[in-house]
């Protein structure tokens, strides 16, 4: 069986007659998206970086040791943001930097499904993508899951494309290569349905060596850190399934819709469900996009199956492991599922609107649905965004205090919260047991009388054996206490 996508071509334009402008409503969606981190994100987050976010910089910022980088991790991130860090230590030029690039590659990125779907639909894909406030908000953040949203969307569109363009497969290929690279799981999931379909269907089946080459090249890296720092492959995925809890069959669907809305991080996930009427759009989005299909598959003539089919079936196995297969949950780790959802829903919206005067009476509800969906995203947004300025702005406050008890660097700092503090404070970081582990107790406590070092312990916890004859000394608004060893 084959199966052929037609891309869309225009029809010549007679000499003399003037081509009417078309608007360029990509391109004013990625601005718009661009603004809105601007006005609304940016100014929260200007000055401070989150806990993952100090990680992923940490590792190519010549002005601080690296924090421990765990075996989950891809360093993707990291050697996106080192050129910035090269140049300067300033978190609102990183923050400008990635907000460009975020919105460049929105731009990009759908752009390859203009000759699938059309301007206006590929357009509506990206504003309803780009209208989520975890999307907003993970624009200008040193993180992964964005960037792997956009890797699932240029993939899936450069592997519909593939059997009439010639260069489609080297796209294909480049594109899972940096998706690898940024996150390697996450890259795997993806690759899942694109292998099935190449085998499946006979003009996709030369598509099969560039998946698999663009992800083994991408692999590389991970795997040589894997036998450097981890034992090999086997022990890297061994550890990487301790931190995430076990990764072993979970129903988690419950905990990702109590962590829509906030916090950042729902581990564990006991948090009451904030905004239920904002989470309509959630619940709604399985019904939509069997709609999708079922349109899709009914009206063959206007589309193939596929185009609608295999962004589906990549967004359902890339949200399988965040559903299934952990206990705990946060918004950014479903952006690839809604990039690739947002492109079979657009499809839907925009045929039931210019379906003529059979559907006018849907025309009006539709509009509305869309509009009411980007209001409470942007009335979330900045709330959600000053909280983790809050949050990160505390790690800021401890390193600042830290620094005016002698703690300076080189220094060493320990406890729960020890990786973003450290960062900011310009310390090495170490912990001795949980998901950063990177030191023995012995090995921790040889370095106290070498460097200054501190012991940070939250409200309610008591310290650490080796540390109950050190001075406390609380640190004003972060609820932490810091104990120092006595010199």
């Amino acid at each position: 069986m084959t199966t052929t996508v037609v891309v869309e071509r225009r029809p010549a334009t007679p000499v003399g007659v003037r081509r009417p402008r078309r608007v360029p409503w990509l391109a004013l969606v990625a601005c718009a998206y661009a603004a809105v981190q601007l006005a609304l994100v940016v100014p929260h987050t200007a000055h401070v970086l989150g806990w993952d976010e100090t990680v992923y910089v940490s590792q190519y910022d010549p002005r601080v040791p690296a924090a421990y980088f765990s075996s989950p991790r891809s360093r993707g991130v990291s050697f996106l943001v080192a050129p910035v860090m090269a140049v300067t230590d300033s978190v609102l030029a990183l923050r400008i930097v990635l907000v460009v690039l975020s919105a460049a590659a929105l731009y990009a990125v759908f752009r390859v499904w203009r000759p699938l779907l059309g301007d206006v639909t590929t357009a509506l894909a990206a504003l309803l993508f780009g209208g989520l406030w975890s999307a907003q908000l993970a624009g200008s953040q040193a993180m992964p899951n964005l960037w792997v949203a956009y890797g699932a969307v240029a993939a899936v569109g450069w592997f519909l494309r593939a059997p009439g363009e010639p260069r489609a497969h080297w796209w294909l290929a480049g594109v899972l290569l940096a998706t690898t690279l940024v996150r390697l799981p996450d890259a795997g999931w993806l690759a899942l349905p694109l292998l099935i379909g190449a085998v499946c269907l006979r003009a996709r089946r030369r598509a099969v060596p560039f998946v698999l080459g663009g992800m083994a090249v991408g692999a590389v890296q991970w795997v040589a850190e894997a036998y450097a720092r981890f034992g090999g492959i086997g022990e890297r995925l061994h550890r990487s399934s301790t931190t995430e809890g076990g990764m072993a069959f979970h129903v988690n669907v419950a905990h990702a819709w109590h962590s829509l809305n906030g916090p950042q991080l729902c581990r564990p996930c006991t948090v009451p469900l904030t905004r239920p009427e904002l989470t309509l759009w959630w619940l709604a989005l399985p019904l939509l996009a069997a709609l999708a299909l079922g349109r899709a598959a009914h009206d063959r003539k206007a589309r193939p199956l596929a185009v609608t089919a295999l962004p589906l079936s990549c967004a359902l196995s890339l949200a399988f492991p965040y559903l299934f297969l952990i206990t705990y949950s946060a918004p950014r780790f479903l952006l690839p599922a809604y990039a690739l959802l947002s492109l079979p829903v657009a499809a839907l919206v925009t045929r039931a609107v210019s379906a003529g005067r059979r559907a006018a009476p849907l025309t009006a509800p539709i509009c509305l649905a869309v509009s009411a969906q980007l209001a409470t995203q942007a009335a979330l947004l900045p709330g959600v965004s000053a909280g983790v300025g809050t949050v990160s702005a505390r790690y800021q406050a401890a390193a600042h205090a830290l620094n005016s008890l002698g703690v300076r660097p080189p220094c060493l700092i320990t406890g729960p919260s020890a990786l973003p503090v450290a960062y900011d404070a310009g310390c090495a970081s170490a912990e001795t047991r949980g998901n950063n582990a990177s030191m023995s107790s012995g090995a921790l406590l040889d370095r106290v009388g070498r460097e200054p070092f501190a012991v940070l312990v939250p409200e309610g916890r008591q310290r650490p054996r080796f540390a109950r004859t050190w001075t406390p000394h609380p640190l004003p608004g972060t609820r932490w206490t810091a104990y120092v060893p006595r010199r």
